[in-house]
């Protein structure tokens, strides 16, 4: 069969369609992310645990919910908070980093805190999370851009949460449309910052001034006589799907999300460096302490990492994961935890109160 423009345009255009009408799949729930990982002690003295601690590194990662307006400086209030218990309370010498925006930046701090200073018996991260660990606005940590022969491509490599890379690829033919060509030649620099959705749609926005559209296809899917039989809540939409599907497209886009052993032990190796040997992590943000869903499939997205087998995995959750690559005690909630309930179950953890949502994990050499 040969497969011609408006053949294809065809099909693209019901396929389309099709996924017009489809229904969202319902987010994904278990109860079990709520249960406790599990006691590993009784009081604080059964951990080998620096008490007092003498030495504590706060980390506020600095970022926005996007489904709320608070400040993307949120969690320096609880850092403050914090700040002022372990001074008053142990008399600590307290270090915090400042504007984490991404983690070039707390990688850059660190290196300069592990060159000058001696570990700390403890380090806080305050941040958004999820299963995965602690979460920052996604940043390009590289990219590249070269053309072979008669093919351009823009590579970029990003990252949220620490061992798991997104990579962005566009593809091209140099000789398909030189406007196009040159602006990715003189432009690429420019994509860097944004995000990949912003990216796909500014370029976009650039083949629908240069790309001519085919007016058959157009006048076959979107000719007023195929409008009137579309309710007119949906015409906007109709249109919308003819621009795309009844004009050539002139690059391929294509995302992925892998787990980056390279970057993951890199993060794990400054957390080894930054804690004394009877020293404590600890995870401040949603779900790190919350055990794993079983998946009897492939893995979800969101859970790579503790589904992986990095660290003899995989893992019942995050703070295990950590723990069992870092040979360290790490602890961190289990469900939801707002800025209030991380100072509240940190401070309770250090006075020795008993508490059902904190995940203590301890290294499996300890006693």
């Amino acid at each position: 069969m040969v497969f011609t423009l408006k053949n294809i345009a065809s099909v693209r255009f019901l396929v389309s369609l099709l996924l017009l009408w489809m229904c969202a799949a319902d987010v994904y729930s278990d109860a079990s992310h709520l249960i406790s990982c599990g006691s590993f002690y009784r009081t604080l003295n059964d951990l080998n645990l620096q008490r007092p601690p003498r030495r504590v590194l706060l980390v506020p990662l600095l970022s926005r919910d996007p489904h709320t307006t608070e400040s993307p400086r949120w969690s320096e209030q609880p850092a403050r908070t914090l700040e002022a218990f372990y001074r008053n309370r142990f008399n600590a010498n307290v270090t915090q980093l400042r504007d984490v925006w991404s983690w070039t930046d707390y990688f850059q701090q660190v290196d300069q805190i592990v060159r000058h200073s001696p570990p700390f018996d403890r380090v806080m991260f305050i941040s958004h999370g999820g299963f995965d660990g602690p979460v920052l606005k996604n940043a390009v940590f590289w990219q590249n851009f070269k053309v072979t022969g008669n093919k351009g491509e823009l590579v970029q490599l990003s990252e949220a949460q620490p061992g798991l890379e997104n990579e962005l690829s566009i593809t091209y033919d140099v000789e398909k449309n030189r406007v196009f060509s040159n602006y990715m030649v003189t432009r690429w620099p420019e994509l860097a910052p944004m995000k990949s959705s912003d990216i796909l749609r500014q370029l976009k926005g650039l083949e629908k001034q240069i790309q001519p559209l085919d007016n058959a296809c157009f006048q076959l899917y979107c000719s007023p006589e195929r409008l009137a039989t579309s309710p007119e809540e949906q015409r906007g939409y109709r249109l919308e799907l003819c621009e795309q599907v009844c004009r050539e497209p002139l690059f391929d886009q294509k995302t992925s999300v892998e787990i980056s052993p390279e970057r993951f032990f890199h993060f794990t190796k400054s957390l080894s460096s930054l804690v004394t040997a009877d020293g404590l992590i600890f995870f401040g943000s949603c779900n790190p302490g919350s055990a794993a869903p079983e998946k009897a499939l492939e893995p979800d997205k969101t859970e790579l990492l503790i589904n992986s087998t990095l660290g003899g995995g995989p893992h019942k959750s995050y703070v295990h994961l950590i723990s069992a690559v870092t040979d360290r005690l790490t602890a961190g909630p289990i469900g939801q935890s707002s800025a209030d309930d991380i100072v509240n179950r940190i401070i309770m953890f250090e006075t020795g109160r008993p508490q059902r949502n904190l995940c203590i994990v301890a290294p499996s050499g300890a006693k």
